[in-house]
């Protein structure tokens, strides 16, 4: 029978990692040799993750997982193995990929992003004692999966709401990577929310490419020059939702010394991006880390999660980050968004996913 949760309060932090490209498809990670026997009676090797594009290193959606697998890892006394994506790949990669993990006798086995979903249904019908988890896709339904979902328009508010505060020409951006549904939420909103600070605000809207086998969430470099001409359009506050690619949106933001926000992760604390820091005014945050462990968790315990397992702002599962001491100083700025924040758990407030 299918269970719901939360995700846990406490938030993830993501490990700050600086790595040497990885080899297409190959394990970057491998901590476990033998299979594990906890006081619950797991048996399993650990946990199996399967990143998204961009792989491990985007100090974004992918490092969000990678923290929870090491946090898990350290708590259970368990091992892992993380395997980065390859350039190109097909649907019949990655199924390979997540069935090397369970027939290797790793439980759970996580695929990060939506588009394992194919992959994810193939195998988990070949494993039926395995638990496998999705990240950002809830299509897949058996006994064995979780699918580990969130509401991103909920923390996308808030950084429309930050966006729009701080804004000092009423004209602000938001960049996607792909243009598909679930980058539309994130969008949907971010245009809400500063819409409910000022009704006549101006946003930019651009998404990098049409799907992500173009590298909508992997090209820096079309972040950077989407935002470039977001700003010189006369946006003041650049918000994106592309994975790797916002790194680009991050540097050019801060080259022209315009506020970015970032996503996912809290970006400000990002060592590779230490030097654009001061031009963080904040992220939206999604407790990714916090999904990995809490299925981790699951299995050890011997309770496995299974179906629709939704984070939100009450639970902790989504929110915005406030590390940055200049965003702090911003009392109206700050205030706002806290409001923003009670007034979507209170349900005075309902974001809508899409436009």
């Amino acid at each position: 029978m299918s269970r719901r949760t939360r995700f846990s309060q406490a938030a993830v932090a993501v490990s700050v990692i600086a790595l040497a490209a990885v080899g297409c498809g190959k394990s970057s990670t491998d901590t476990s040799s033998d299979s594990k026997k906890s006081s619950s009676g797991y048996t399993g090797k650990g946990i199996g993750l399967a990143y998204d594009i961009g792989g491990k290193g985007d100090q974004s959606f992918n490092d969000a997982a990678f923290a929870g697998f090491q946090k898990a890892e350290t708590e259970f006394k368990i091992g892992g193995r993380d395997i980065e994506p390859q350039d190109g790949e097909s649907d019949a990669d990655k199924v390979q990929r997540l069935e090397q993990l369970a027939k290797s006798g790793y439980n759970p086995v996580i695929g990060v992003g939506f588009v394992y979903a194919p992959a994810v249904k193939e195998v988990a019908a070949k494993y039926p004692k395995t638990t496998f988890g999705i990240i950002d896709d809830e299509q897949d339904k058996a006994a064995n999966i979780a699918d580990l979902v969130f509401h991103e328009e909920q923390s996308s508010y808030l950084a429309g709401v930050a966006a729009a505060k701080a804004t000092k020409k009423n004209h602000i951006g938001f960049i996607g990577g792909v243009d598909i549904p679930l980058i539309h939420k994130f969008e949907a909103g971010f245009d809400q929310g500063a819409k409910s600070v000022n009704p006549s605000i101006k946003i930019e809207s651009q998404y990098l490419t049409q799907t992500p086998q173009e590298g909508g969430f992997a090209s820096p470099d079309k972040g950077k020059d989407a935002a470039a001409g977001q700003i010189e359009k006369g946006a003041d506050v650049l918000y994106h939702a592309a994975g790797l690619s916002g790194q680009g949106v991050i540097s050019e933001a801060a080259s022209k010394k315009v506020w970015a926000i970032g996503v996912d992760s809290d970006q400000y604390a990002q060592s590779s991006l230490a030097k654009y820091k001061d031009w963080i005014l904040g992220s939206a945050l999604k407790n990714v880390g916090g999904a990995v462990y809490d299925l981790a968790k699951s299995v050890v315990d011997g309770k496995p999660l299974s179906g629709v397992v939704r984070g939100d702002l009450k639970s902790g599962g989504v929110g915005f980050a406030d590390s940055n001491p200049k965003y702090k100083a911003m009392k109206d700025v700050a205030a706002a968004v806290d409001k923003a924040k009670q007034d979507i758990i209170d349900g005075k407030v309902t974001v809508k996913t899409t436009q």
